[in-house]
């Protein structure tokens, strides 16, 4: 029978390998084994996703393969969605946030890892994609969502937050949502200097800072 520690570093393992087929077979064998979904995703899948970032920002690998390992992972919490589903169906609503990568940014790793970790904590999430313009943004905070995060993994792209922040205040519903920011080139400093609320500088770290804000 396999340990959760080996199933999770099998994940790990075929992440960073970039096999599709070996990422769902790991997932399915999670479920048949009865094992913690949400220990696989965190401890194995975003390890390895994290180790690939890692060898991406030191030039070691490049693009496609960052984006061969997303899909990898992707395909593996696929499965697993069902199984979240179920045990987040059985923890109360915690508040909705609404996330999305920001206006002329197409990555959407770190995104789709924290809009996860998000269900998986209970929160409802509405993810607004990816490139999505500042209106988006607004509009969420209309619809009633408790948070917007946006996330940013340029610099380039980073300083449309400010703009984020500025139309909601503009909308007259700044004072109703929280902001989050996040992405690699995004800081605490850079949070404080625009003025949103939460700075989530992992997927762990935001999951603790929502609830720590709608409590």
């Amino acid at each position: 029978m396999v340990t959760q520690e080996e199933l999770n570093e099998k994940g790990k393992a075929a992440v960073m390998e970039f096999d599709n087929d070996a990422v769902v077979e790991v997932a399915e064998e999670c479920i048949s084994a009865g094992l913690d979904p949400v220990s696989l995703i965190q401890d194995g899948y975003t390890a390895g996703m994290n180790e690939i970032g890692d060898q991406f920002e030191q030039g070691t690998l490049f693009l496609p393969h960052v984006i061969a390992a997303s899909e990898a992972m992707s395909a593996g919490v696929e499965i697993l969605t069902p199984e979240l589903e179920k045990a987040a169906a059985e923890t109360e609503n915690k508040g909705t946030v609404a996330i999305g990568t920001i206006e002329g940014d197409i990555h959407t790793i770190g995104k789709d890892i924290v809009a996860t970790m998000l269900k998986i904590a209970g929160f409802k999430v509405v993810d607004l994609g990816r490139d999505v313009p500042i209106s988006a943004y607004v509009q969420a905070a209309k619809d009633g969502a408790d948070i917007v995060g946006s996330s940013a993994l340029m610099t380039t792209t980073m300083v449309l937050q400010t703009q984020i922040e500025e139309q909601l205040k503009e909308a007259g519903v700044r004072d109703k949502v929280m902001t989050m920011v996040g992405g690699a080139p995004v800081t605490q400093d850079w949070a404080d200097k625009i003025g949103a609320d939460i700075y989530g500088e992992n997927s762990a770290d935001v999951v603790v800072k929502c609830k720590a804000a709608l409590e």
